[in-house]
């Protein structure tokens, strides 16, 4: 086996570290072999699709690409590649019963909804630049800003006490950066162990729900019925973890790296200055730049081609998002950092059935803290090198040392 090969990047954690190597390994799969097979000791062998339009095709064709049994690539010893995670979440269902589960909660994550939280953001925000102007201009904004932010966001809307905020902290870097070892648990416990502890707060929160009903999403979700019964505590945790960790990971992750891309674009932070109007634009820009969520798999339902590849009926593929969000094909100039890209037809929220739910909070988020940040940011570098998450999954900076001045 060719273990130098460009499409092991997409088994090697380490390759989302370096996102030099992994750009510039996906550069070479689009140009001379856009669908590859991957078989890699320790992974099921599938195929890598690496093309923007092929993984926008595949995402709107949900009933021949199914997410069941693999609906994220991870290696066979951590089970994460199979259908034996104990809880069950939107990721890992097909429809019929993906459409009923993710009507319970589809209402919050609407436009309309998502507005009446801005105040609550932007105190949230200003909290987080205030917190920057106390350290006295240098500090790591990852773990500093990007990582308390829009966890504080999530807490918020599920209804749940900032005292909370350090254990699901915790709870959601251990399950995505099982692959990192700075971010793994000491003691060596894996994934179930970290998925039971979600399990054993979720199931509390369950029951003060359902005995004590709030406002909240918390509340909606403990209360929700399928098919005229009350959903299942595994359904019911597996929904409070997809919001915890999707909710909160993804953002950080693009929150960090958009702050990396404009240290590294200067013009582009100086673009923002002079037209803050553009804050929206360069928002879904940094999303594009970073794509958080690396890659889904999808098994096909039957035999089928892409791009003269055949792919047989049990057959499953990887849909590289940071590969599809450089793709030439699809992007001018994908390969420089836009602030005020327009159109961008970026897939790091996905497409079709499985379109993140938390799309407007987030990028109401990025609005927000950056639209109070760049006024007052007069001057920021790197004080040291940035240090990206080790990740098959989610991830993007775990460091990102910064030395700034504030008006």
């Amino acid at each position: 086996m060719d273990t130098e090969h460009p499409a092991h990047v997409f088994t090697d954690p380490s390759a989302y570290a370096d996102t030099e190597r992994f750009h510039a390994a996906c550069a070479l799969l689009r140009r001379d072999s856009p669908v590859t097979r991957v078989d890699t000791d320790g992974f099921e062998p599938f195929w890598a699709i690496t093309k923007h339009d092929d993984v926008l095709d595949i995402e709107r064709q949900p009933e021949l690409w199914l997410s069941a049994p693999r609906p994220a690539l991870g290696p066979k010893a951590l089970g994460a590649d199979a259908a034996d995670i104990p809880v069950r979440t939107l990721v890992q269902m097909d429809a019929p019963d993906h459409t009923v589960y993710r009507q319970i909660s589809s209402a919050w994550f609407k436009p309309k909804q998502i507005a009446t939280l801005e105040p609550r953001i932007t105190e949230l925000a200003r909290r987080s630049v205030e917190r920057m102007r106390s350290l006295d201009g240098t500090c790591d904004f990852f773990t500093d800003v990007a990582i308390d932010f829009p966890l504080q966001v999530i807490l918020s809307l599920m209804g749940l006490p900032e005292d909370d905020f350090p254990r699901l902290l915790r709870l959601t870097q251990e399950l995505f950066g099982a692959s990192d070892p700075e971010l793994r648990r000491d003691d060596g416990a894996d994934m179930m162990a970290t998925l039971l502890d979600f399990f054993e707060y979720f199931e509390r929160l369950i029951a003060d729900r359902r005995s004590s009903p709030r406002d909240d999403l918390a509340t909606v979700i403990a209360n929700a019925q399928i098919d005229g019964e009350p959903i299942g505590v595994l359904e019911a945790v597996g929904y409070y973890v997809l919001i915890a960790t999707a909710g909160h990971d993804t953002t950080s992750s693009a929150i960090s790296g958009g702050m990396h891309a404009l240290i590294e674009h200067p013009d582009q932070l100086d673009r923002l200055r002079a037209n803050p109007e553009l804050i929206p634009l360069a928002a879904d820009e940094m999303i594009r730049w970073v794509s958080p969520v690396k890659q889904f798999m999808r098994t096909a339902a039957d035999d089928t081609e892409i791009r003269g590849v055949t792919i047989p009926a049990g057959g499953s593929v990887l849909l590289s998002y940071p590969s599809a969000n450089r793709d030439d094909d699809a992007f001018e100039h994908p390969e420089r950092f836009d602030a005020g890209r327009d159109p961008n037809r970026h897939l790091g929220f996905g497409f079709g059935p499985h379109y993140c739910l938390g799309t407007h909070i987030a990028k109401l988020e990025l609005r927000v803290l950056y639209g109070e940040l760049v006024p007052l940011l007069d001057d920021v570098s790197l004080a040291g090198p940035a240090e990206y998450m080790r990740t098959l999954f989610v991830g993007g900076p775990k460091h990102l040392p910064i030395r700034y001045e504030m008006a």
